[in-house]
């Protein structure tokens, strides 16, 4: 996990911050261009001659930052701010010193082929480092806000991913153990066995270390959640799986199906005299995992019959998916006639490696 307290900016090291890089500074040069020239004849030249200094002070300290990244992230905000400004203050002043020789040298600037040495050599260094001293600083900035952005918004899915595995509903354990009391004076095994699997429930849902987990793990503990619930409700409650096409190995934030699977039945089949059908599917294409969970739900919701409300778990799944995926996650929900569908589609980009055999 990023601390906080130190100071965060992107791995210059990638073609993504590199063209980030190369976007920035080229907006500087045409804004340095047209702050001298205007809508002139001369915008272009001095466009040119602007992007000739600043792509490579860019690209130079793309690889400065990319070099000492690690270093840096140990460093604390200010002390890391400070360092990064002095690193890229002493590399503008290093590359103005050098094109000022450049073009001051009638040798490598034959007829001033490039344009004319500024006048004032000291000045043009020091209005170089200044400017590049602005922008490098608003643009660290820009990362620590947006980084402190993004830890705020782990922090909390994070919180409440906890307040989802802790709370495992007051009914449900007291009617899981109703039932598993009942089962041992009838059916001592299979009371053995709804009690394994209500341990191995807690087990699952209660690990913290349960942040990523493959599908197939997370399918295993929403069937366990079915069979302590088929206990209870006997003949009224039938689930369906077809997940057989579903990528077994890719990961998925933990509480992602099981919560679903709990609200269809709590919100769905529980409140239908005579119970009902739920169903699991899902599969991949074109680099996508898409993945329905269906549950019949009566237009009337008689008022204290089952569970009534999808939002909280969804609004956790959804934030959980966007903060893991992106905007290539979506989240579907509503009710399509008499069923009340849920629909979670992201990429398949994230998979446990297969073990040797």
């Amino acid at each position: 996990m990023s601390n906080p307290h130190r100071l965060q900016f992107p791995d210059f090291c990638t073609p993504r911050a590199v063209l980030a890089v190369l976007l920035i500074v080229t907006l500087t040069a045409l804004l340095l261009a047209l702050a001298s020239a205007g809508f002139t004849a001369r915008l272009l030249a001095d466009l040119s001659h602007n992007l000739l200094l600043l792509v490579w002070v860019g690209l130079a300290g793309a690889a400065l930052l990319c070099r000492a990244r690690a270093y840096i992230a140990t460093r604390s905000v200010a002390a890391g701010a400070a360092l990064v400004l002095g690193m890229v203050a002493a590399l503008i002043a290093a590359l103005s010193e050098v094109a000022w020789w450049l073009l001051a040298s009638q040798t490598l600037n034959p007829g001033n082929l490039w344009g004319q040495p500024p006048a004032a050599h000291g000045l043009f260094v020091a209005r170089n480092v200044l400017m590049g001293l602005v922008v490098s600083a608003l643009a660290l900035r820009y990362f620590y806000v947006a980084q402190q952005w993004r830890l705020n918004v782990e922090s909390q899915a994070r919180a409440r991913v906890n307040a989802l595995q802790s709370r495992i509903r007051p009914h449900f354990l007291y009617n899981s153990m109703n039932t598993i009391a009942a089962l041992t004076r009838s059916n001592p095994a299979q009371a053995e066995e709804a009690v394994q699997d209500l341990a191995d429930l807690f087990r699952a849902n209660l690990n913290e270390q349960r942040n990523l987990i493959t599908l197939k793990e997370e399918l295993e503990a929403a069937r366990i959640y079915q069979r302590i619930e088929q206990l209870r409700m006997g003949g009224r409650l039938r689930v369906r799986w077809d997940v057989a096409d579903l990528p077994m190995r890719a990961l998925v934030p933990a509480l992602t199906v099981q919560p679903l699977l709990e609200n269809a039945i709590g919100h769905g089949v529980e409140n239908l005299e005579n119970g009902g059908e739920v169903t699991v599917e899902g599969g991949r294409s074109e680099g996508m995992v898409m993945l329905r969970v269906r549950n019949p739900m009566p237009f009337d919701n008689p008022a204290g019959h089952g569970r009534i409300g999808h939002g909280i778990a969804l609004d956790n799944i959804r934030e959980r998916l966007l903060l893991l995926f992106g905007e290539r996650a979506e989240v579907q929900a509503g009710r399509e006639g008499d069923e009340f569908v849920v629909q979670l589609r992201f990429p398949e980009t994230l998979t446990m490696p297969e073990r040797a055999s």
